[in-house]
């Protein structure tokens, strides 16, 4: 476990490996339940620990094709850290919608679900997934409470909250939630611009980035932003040694103060390899600024 690093989420908080592995799209993997824990050993080989999930990922869940793999070897799950999330309800008949529940009991019973999928009692971290407009700060305090005194959750997170709804329920809670996660690309500054970032720095809350390459968009879209993003890219990789664009994109998030935990969605293990050796890499603060241009398509005023 030489080529990654850990960082510690909040003061009091978990640690997690700079690189999570995230498994929202492990039912597209055709790999049998072997083949998952073999790239689960190897991921944690590189040093990559953390394992980002949710209750809604995957047809069939890709919990349960998760807890396939632990079941053949459970030692495994003292060397990773688990997160998951809760709080998004997809459709059950042809007549309902998908909807935010962040109850008290949807919580509760999320946990549950995610607990029996898994195959193991406790989860290091649960999120909220996404802000919910019917969400009451006490309720979820109160489902936060029971789930850690019955030791079913370690901590606490969120998912892609604004900076008042992180305020507003850690304004309910006796300790500190120990991440957002948000995304965060050249495609995608909204967190560097919103006050995201800035809170999370000024609580000395580590962000967790989802979609760093923008979901593919970075290597497949022919619009001209991506055209001239790929050609700065392009260039800054010669120039500090990077094998790839996607590399540059992780060594380019990483360098926000923030210090965000990056997100890797890729079943390839030489492609999670690029990510956690991105560490290694070093923009300067011109070759950082360079990408924002070229994101933005105009010079800083």
């Amino acid at each position: 476990m030489t080529h990654n690093n850990r960082i510690k989420m909040c003061p009091e908080g978990p640690e997690f490996s700079r690189v999570t592995q995230g498994y929202w799209r492990m039912a597209e993997w055709s790999m049998t339940p072997q083949q998952r824990l073999t790239f689960l050993k190897e991921h944690i080989e590189l040093g990559v620990t953390t394992v980002d999930h949710a209750h809604v990922y995957g047809n069939p869940p890709c919990e349960t094709l998760f807890g396939e793999a632990l079941a053949i070897d459970p030692s495994i799950r003292n060397d990773i850290e688990i997160i998951t999330k809760c709080g998004i309800v997809p459709p059950d008949t042809d007549s309902s919608i998908a909807h935010y529940n962040s109850s008290k009991r949807s919580i509760l019973d999320s946990v549950d679900l995610s607990l029996s999928r898994f195959g193991i009692e406790n989860v290091d971290v649960l999120l909220i997934h996404r802000p919910d407009w019917l969400m009451n700060a006490d309720d979820i305090a109160h489902a936060f409470e029971q789930l850690k005194v019955s030791g079913k959750v370690q901590h606490f997170g969120v998912s892609n909250f604004t900076p008042s709804q992180l305020s507003l329920l850690q304004s309910r809670l006796g300790s500190s939630l120990v991440t957002n996660q948000v995304e965060i690309n050249p495609f995608n500054m909204t967190a560097l611009e919103d006050g995201t970032l800035d809170q999370l720095q000024e609580k000395q809350i580590v962000p967790m980035a989802w979609s760093c390459l923008a979901g593919g968009r970075l290597f497949n879209e022919d619009s001209e932003m991506a055209i001239r993003l790929r050609r700065l890219l392009q260039d800054i990789a010669e120039e500090i040694g990077a094998t790839s664009i996607d590399q540059v994109v992780y060594a380019w998030a990483a360098k926000l103060p923030s210090r965000p935990v990056l997100i890797s969605g890729s079943g390839k293990i030489e492609r999670l390899k690029h990510a956690v050796d991105a560490l290694k890499l070093q923009l300067t603060q011109q070759q950082w600024y360079r990408i924002w241009v070229a994101a933005k398509g105009h010079g800083v005023a």
